[in-house]
């Protein structure tokens, strides 16, 4: 480690490569600054010792699931959480935390808030205030900001410490550009004024070089006056530019003339066995004319041994459409070498710090395998790629445009044109036909294909080797930055691998009789350790399902009348589910819940349809939210007086969170008491595991 420079400590734990990305553009700005970053993540901690640590410690740490930290991060967690730790155990430590979460969730930011609640418990100093970045409305809304002002805080921090071992000189090596006077960081909570920051024109870059503008008229003619994906108005078309250094490249790529078979898909899957089992059924549950389209398909699990229960989880091990991975090998030159295999190595004379072989991409694999089951292709490209793309675009205007949209000036243009227009790599590739990356580039900055998650739709115990779930098909309609209109990823691949057991016809054969021509895909388990029925029979539950949020509770209801039939001596308490649509005979997905009414099962069904018109003099309500307020009394009876459970599943933007404001609305109302007291009754819920969520944004 060079000398001259002060170093500083900086842990990362990260799910899906955010948080490590955030730390990685830290540590490559800190030589700047005068400072150098011992980076390592929060997993290697036979690499660092904050028990000892003298230095200023930066911790970027992501969440995952339901408001936990990352896998990387949990045996950090369970190590500060002792309870046997003394209050002072980390009184000599000073730190400075970035979390990243996701508003659309409950727990927001939970896994950088834990760490942080836990430091200060043990004494620790914060240098500067938590930053808490929200990826629902973009990340760097908070992070560029909270970096910025990291670089004076953290010489404050070595000022505090100087001051703190009695030396009374100042700190040398930290760049003279910035001033000694004491600074407060203000928290950088995501708040309706971030969007009115205002960043000042002409500051330096990343790189220490000053990105002038460039008088030229882009590809848009002089009379456009509107912003576009390819186009920049004023200010930004004449701002001087802040963009980030340019990531280190780290990766090299060969081709080779071997012949062999590419790896089995359960070498892309690290959390657990991985199971290919046939799809035996699909079910079509809206009608044609439904503006979303919902299937039921159903999967043999006899031959395995997986094993699940109601309420838990699956991933679905998915691929990239093969058309756009064709395009892509087209646009990159690349046709011709689809079926070749590729050795993917890391430079050895690389700058990146920690630089490793991706795991996602196993060893001896085609470029056509890599392309289409280990890269996200429709991720949205951060800006560390825009900058990284910006070297390989030769026109003048469309590098223009890059170096805009990944600029700290060009903030807005980068959530409108590429966040909110999920814009991926392919759509990049044809508004800027100068760009031509490399595929090691690719492999730098694609992220992990990820399996996707789907809730269970059945109960093992009535249907004995089925597993079901039910999924909407995801449409991306075509807008003025992505001309195409897309499928989902997953989605979409399942709705093309079915379609012949959904639309049979006299060429297709028949799979009633078994599996042995059905089409596979590859899953395993995510259990969920809270969503499931209660353990005692006899405790009433309130379920709340529109769409197909349902799914879950039909495994609830199929296990519980499968146990009213095996045990008709023992006590159940009351069920009730909240299910709502769009129209009543289009997308009502299981009109058969009328059978668990009549059996008993189900003891109270209540509906309702948001599109449908009424002749009524008072209309019904349109969302279950709505409902829940009409039973207001019988709701608090479960919750208070019986210590029932409330399951909540669906999106959680429009619906969740409008069923949580009816429940404290109701509490608030039938204990007689504010609305804060409400709030605090059903943090209480969710502490104990009564009022549960499984919801997506």
């Amino acid at each position: 480690m060079c000398c001259d420079l002060k170093r500083f400590l900086l842990l990362y734990a990260t799910q899906k490569g955010q948080a490590k990305a955030i730390a990685e553009e830290i540590w490559q700005q800190a030589g700047a600054h005068g400072l150098e970053a011992d980076m390592h993540c929060l997993s290697e901690m036979d690499k660092y010792n904050l028990e000892t640590e003298k230095d200023p410690v930066v911790i970027v740490i992501s969440t995952t699931g339901t408001g936990d930290p990352p896998d990387s991060a949990r045996k950090f967690v369970k190590k500060i959480q002792d309870t046997a730790l003394p209050p002072d155990h980390f009184a000599h430590l000073q730190y400075g935390l970035l979390g990243l979460g996701d508003s659309e969730y409950t727990f927001f930011c939970n896994g950088g808030k834990t760490v942080d609640r836990r430091l200060q418990e043990l004494g620790g100093r914060r240098f500067c205030d938590t930053g808490l970045a929200d990826d629902c409305v973009g990340l760097e809304l908070v992070v560029d900001p909270w970096i910025d002002g990291l670089w004076r805080a953290l010489k404050e921090a070595f000022l505090f410490q100087k001051e703190k071992e009695g030396m009374s000189s100042v700190v040398d090596g930290v760049s003279g550009s910035l001033s000694a006077a004491p600074h407060i960081m203000h928290e950088l909570n995501l708040s309706s004024e971030v969007q009115n920051l205002k960043l000042e024109d002409g500051v330096r870059s990343s790189d220490g070089l000053s990105q002038k503008s460039i008088d030229i008229n882009l590809v848009a003619s002089a009379r456009d006056t509107e912003p576009s994906l390819v186009h920049s108005v004023p200010p930004v078309s004449q701002s001087t530019l802040n963009i980030p250094a340019l990531p280190p490249e780290y990766i090299e790529v060969q081709f080779q003339d071997t012949h062999d078979e590419n790896p089995h898909l359960s070498s892309l899957i690290s959390e657990g066995t991985t199971f290919e089992v046939p799809v035996t059924k699909a079910v079509q549950l809206t009608r044609e004319d439904a503006i979303k389209t919902a299937l039921l398909l159903e999967l043999d699990i006899a031959d395995t041994v997986f094993d699940y229960q109601p309420g838990d989880a699956f991933c679905v091990i998915c691929p990239n459409n093969v058309n756009e991975v064709e395009e892509l090998l087209h646009i990159l030159g690349l046709s011709e070498k689809g079926e070749h295999f590729v050795s993917v190595k890391v430079k050895q004379d690389t700058k990146k710090k920690g630089a490793a072989h991706p795991k996602h991409i196993p060893e001896g694999s085609t470029l056509k395998f890599i392309l289409t089951w280990c890269l996200e292709i429709r991720a949205i490209p951060k800006k560390a790629f825009l900058r990284a793309l910006v070297e390989c675009t030769s026109d003048v205007g469309e590098k223009r445009r890059l170096q805009e949209l990944c600029s700290r000036q060009g903030a807005s243009d980068y959530t409108r044109f590429i966040r909110d227009s999920n814009v991926c790599l392919l759509d990049l590739l044809h508004a800027f036909p100068s760009c031509k990356p490399s595929l090691n580039l690719l492999i730098e900055h694609l992220p992990k294909l990820q399996a996707r998650s789907y809730s269970a739709s059945s109960s093992n115990l009535y249907h004995p080797g089925k597993l079901c779930f039910v999924f909407n098909i995801v449409e991306f309609p075509a807008c003025p930055a992505r001309p195409v209109s897309r499928k989902g990823v997953c989605t979409g691949w399942l709705a093309e691998l079915v379609a012949p057991l959904l639309h049979p016809s006299k060429n297709t054969l028949d799979t009633k009789g078994g599996s042995s021509s059905a089409e596979k895909i590859s899953i395993f388990a995510r259990p969920n350790n809270a969503f499931h029925l209660p353990a005692d029979p006899s405790v009433p539950f309130i379920m709340v399902g529109p769409g197909t949020g349902i799914s879950p509770f039909i495994g609830f209801l199929q296990h519980r009348q499968k146990l009213r039939e095996e045990h008709p001596d023992w006590e159940f308490g009351e069920t009730w589910l909240f299910f709502g649509c769009r129209h009543q005979d289009r997308d009502y997905l299981f009109k058969q819940l009328g059978c668990f009414l009549e059996n008993g099962t189900l003891t109270h069904l209540k509906v309702c349809f948001s599109r449908d018109s009424s002749t009524a003099d008072v209309a019904p309500p349109k969302y279950v939210q709505d409902v829940i307020r009409l039973y207001a009394k019988e709701v608090a009876r479960v919750l208070l007086k019986d210590k029932g459970y409330f399951y909540v599943c669906g999106d959680k933007k429009h619906m969740a969170d409008g069923v949580s404001d009816a429940v404290v609305d109701i509490l608030s109302m039938e204990m007689e008491e504010d609305k804060l007291e409400a709030m605090k009754i059903l943090a209480m819920l969710r502490e104990s595991k009564r009022y549960l969520q499984d919801v997506w944004s």
